[in-house]
């Protein structure tokens, strides 16, 4: 495989710096001479990759100050579910997906008690890996009936989401959201490109359709690309 161009090298090297905690939101990353010289390039080159991450939002340029890391993560509201896709692409963003799993699979027992069925029952299993402008921003793994939701196992996950999919067709009547914060698995650090050492939230959501438990999903987001946000109104 060939070599990365060198504007190329440099952004992975800031994107690198963000995602390991190195430059913190607010801070400022090193002058265009000092990474012209650490990369043995010209200003020109350096220019490029950052005029690049402006674009991405994900610097920030202050004339006669410098170039700062922006708070750019990715924002979801808690309370609410909606398509990741259509998230993406509302902040101008390029969706895609890696469908890593979908499979007919019999309930243990971890899954047989979250799905409220016994040991063995038939369910459908879907991985999938969600990213924003190429980088994995969400890691779901669910879990659906197969009573409920026959057809779930044909679908093209790589044209529909899940979500997009059961809200058409399994509306939901009821839902169940349990947010932890985790360090990743083995698994997890594969699939979400990160390492360790991320933080990482992840919500454990459970939905019923018509008062029957339709679907039980882990979700996993690196904590240094992804928030969620709750807003509560509070009256008297």
């Amino acid at each position: 495989m060939p070599p990365k161009p060198r504007y190329q090298q440099i952004k992975s090297f800031i994107l690198d710096g963000i995602e390991q905690g190195e430059f913190e939101p607010g801070s400022r990353i090193p002058s265009e001479h000092q990474l012209a010289d650490q990369f043995s390039v010209s200003r020109m080159t350096v220019n490029k990759a950052i005029r690049d991450l402006v674009q991405e939002n994900r610097l920030v340029r202050y004339p006669g100050l410098g170039t700062f890391i922006t708070d750019a993560k990715a924002e979801s509201p808690l309370g609410e579910i909606r398509n990741i896709a259509d998230e993406v692409r509302q902040r101008g963003h390029t969706y895609s997906c890696q469908v890593i799993h979908l499979e007919q699979a019999s309930a243990n027992e971890t899954v047989a008690m979250q799905m409220g069925s016994p040991i063995g029952t038939q369910v459908y299993h879907s991985v999938i890996v969600h990213l924003e402008n190429d980088h994995a921003i969400q890691l779901e793994d669910r879990y659906v009936s197969a009573d409920l939701v026959p057809d779930y196992i044909n679908q093209n996950f790589g044209q529909i989401t899940p979500n997009e999919y059961l809200s058409k067709n399994c509306p939901i009547s009821s839902v169940e959201h349990v947010v932890e914060a985790v360090l990743p698995t083995e698994r997890q650090q594969e699939l979400l490109s990160i390492s360790g050492h991320t933080p990482c939230i992840q919500v454990t959501r459970r939905t019923w359709s018509d008062g029957r438990l339709a679907s039980f999903a882990t979700l996993t987001h690196p904590g240094s690309r992804y928030k969620l946000r709750s807003i509560t109104n509070l009256q008297g």
